[in-house]
């Protein structure tokens, strides 16, 4: 930090001159005070003066002198680094900042992360109090509920806060100490990589699925034609957000192919549009779909979740997501013989690394070739 002139850094312990253009090295002190409870406070102070005149002073009290002596030495290292005193809002306020000031969309993912972290007591502590310490003691409370890869994700999502709040806001967030926790959870074991999901579910299953959803149909219970839903998942081999995403202008039945937009990618959540192949039996079931709007699917992916898992646990298929039937859809056309880049036409898969999970499987053919479920699915509703 620099002034013009001479400046003066007032402590307990001395007074120092910097000379004009000199750098300031603040100093602060320790000043432990009784209160009327008999307790003993402890108010760390930072006094800066230019010229024999108070230009800054702050102070904050605390119940032990290392708390108040690790706040001290923490600004006094952000007054040598320039950052000022200002704002220091709770990690919640500041969270709350970051998700309704950013111009980039939070993911609906990210979004519940730190919405939930608002509720933990991490979340109504101030910046300037936050250390490595603390983060590491939110992912261990975590850690007792969840598994390592949720709690790695919910520091990926917080370490982007930490990242913004300094920089953009001036809040005291340290992202030395939301990396050095990582690390220490990391080497713990609190936190992990996710690990693959190799669940496929069986024809049994999906028949089971099938026959639920055409009987509910049949006495009018859902809106939703579920059964074309799961079939189109499974042949196409897109997620349930994309699925729903579709629109008729999107559809080149032609190319034999249809424009998926925001496709799911790590570092961009929006205008990630790719054009992607589609197999016959997708084709069909779109062909099935009424053209009375804009969208293929014109229903919510909230609704189309929720149902599945219901239906799942009403028929006792356990541990299926609806996720596992893109990963059956991949796995069919390997089994088909097709080779990793014209899977990816279909996948949409930008790096053929994540395919390379898939290749030991053999060339077994299509055992949905014969399914007696696609003349249904693939028949206009109505007829």
């Amino acid at each position: 930090m620099h002034f013009g002139g001479s400046l003066t850094i007032h402590s307990e312990k001395y007074d120092k001159v910097v000379p004009q253009g000199g750098r300031v090295v603040p100093m602060g002190t320790i000043i432990a005070r009784k209160r009327k409870d008999k307790s003993t406070g402890y108010t760390a102070q930072i006094v800066i003066k230019k010229d024999g005149r108070i230009v800054h002073r702050e102070a904050k009290t605390f119940d032990r002198r290392p708390a108040a002596a690790a706040w001290m030495e923490k600004r006094e290292k952000d007054l040598r680094a320039g950052v000022p005193a200002g704002e220091d809002p709770t990690l919640a306020k500041v969270i709350e900042k970051y998700t309704e000031g950013s111009k980039r969309e939070v993911g609906r993912t990210k979004a519940q992360v730190l919405r939930a972290i608002k509720g933990y007591d991490i979340g109504t502590m101030r910046g300037s109090d936050i250390g490595s310490s603390h983060i590491v003691a939110f992912a261990t409370e975590l850690a007792e509920t969840v598994q390592p890869q949720t709690v790695a994700n919910y520091l990926s999502h917080l370490s982007a806060v930490f990242a913004v709040a300094r920089p953009a806001w001036g809040y005291p967030l340290d992202q030395q100490a939301m990396a050095d926790a990582m690390t220490v959870c990391k080497r713990l074991g609190l936190t992990s990589k996710s690990t693959k999901r190799d669940r496929r579910p069986t024809l049994d299953e999906v028949d089971k699925l099938m026959e639920h959803f055409v009987a509910r149909n049949e006495r009018g219970r859902d809106v939703v034609p579920m059964e074309r839903v799961i079939a189109f998942a499974l042949f196409s081999t897109r997620r349930l957000g994309e699925i729903v995403r579709i629109t008729w202008a999107d559809y080149d039945k032609d190319g034999k192919r249809v424009l998926v937009r925001d496709m799911k990618h790590p570092g961009q959540k929006r205008g990630n549009d790719v054009m992607v192949d589609l197999p016959d039996q997708a084709i069909a079931i779109i062909e099935a779909m009424p053209r009375s709007d804009k969208r293929v699917f014109p229903y919510g992916d909230d609704a189309i979740g929720a149902s599945f898992t219901r239906a799942c646990a009403l028929l006792g298929i356990e541990d299926l997501h609806f996720h596992d039937l893109r990963h059956e859809g991949v796995s069919r056309l390997f089994e088909m013989g097709w080779n990793i880049p014209h899977v990816a036409a279909v996948s949409g898969h930008r790096g053929w690394q994540s395919l390379q999970r898939y290749t030991h499987l053999r060339n077994a053919g299509d055992r949905w070739a014969n399914w007696k479920w696609l003349a249904h699915v693939s028949a206009k509703i109505g007829e």
